[in-house]
């Protein structure tokens, strides 16, 4: 080896152990891990204390929180993903969801109707007309600046992310305001659309087999469109 190729090497080596030595260590975070367990124990043991209900909630909360955050679910991700990356698992993650819980909540629903019960959930059933997509629309771009949806930024609140805490306050702030109009926005906009209900056009199976049709297909274009990225 010549003498700038040694100059050189030499050169290389220093600069790597100078990084080497500028890199902090990592904190452990076990102790910090075990203090969040405790006050969530705690917190667990208090609300238990005041309601059984509360105490469901709160340990439903902390696995999906869980849950979230280990498999970095967001809904956002999984629209934005395939433009930005072209990776579609996340979109295929949300569509296996949406196909699991049209099967449930369907077998729910269906029970209640077969025993002549008032259907859970009626009055989410709400009319749809172009205000829908165009509310749909302007959320999707306030969900891709915000850089995620709302169970991706109280993730991301938890993680300490300061842009999520910020999505987060507007976030409260235009649900409140939303809440405040919502009676003028439901008698002169939304009650101008028509309401859907699939088992009522389809029945029962028919509507559940035209929605898992629908994600099935999604999630073969879906499939093909990440091959098709990785291929160019």
């Amino acid at each position: 080896m010549n003498e700038n190729g040694t100059a050189s090497s030499i050169q290389r080596s220093s600069s790597s152990r100078a990084r080497t030595r500028r890199r902090k260590p990592k904190k452990n975070m076990i102790p910090v891990g075990i203090l969040v367990l405790i006050v969530i124990i705690i917190i667990g043991a208090f609300l238990g204390g005041k309601s059984n209900n509360t105490l469901l909630f709160w340990i439903t909360g902390v696995i999906f929180g869980f849950i979230l955050q280990k498999s970095r679910f967001c809904f956002t991700a999984s629209m934005r993903d395939p433009y930005l990356t072209g990776s579609t698992s996340l979109t295929r993650v949300v569509l296996i969801a949406f196909a699991v819980t049209t099967i449930g909540f369907t077998a729910i629903k269906y029970g209640y109707f077969k025993n002549g019960l008032p259907i859970p959930g009626m009055s989410y059933v709400v009319p749809i007309s172009l205000a829908t997509v165009i509310g749909a629309f302007l959320f999707g771009i306030g969900m891709v600046i915000a850089g995620g949806c709302a169970s991706g930024t109280l993730m991301r609140v938890g993680e300490g992310f300061s842009m999520q805490i910020l999505s987060l306050v507007f976030f409260i702030v235009g649900s409140l305001w939303g809440a405040h109009d919502f009676g003028w926005w439901k008698l002169n906009v939304i009650s101008k659309g028509k309401a859907i209900f699939l088992p009522d056009v389809f029945g029962w199976f028919g509507a559940v087999v035209i929605q898992l049709l629908i994600i099935l297909l999604l999630y073969i274009a879906a499939v093909k469109y990440e091959r098709a990225k990785t291929d160019n």
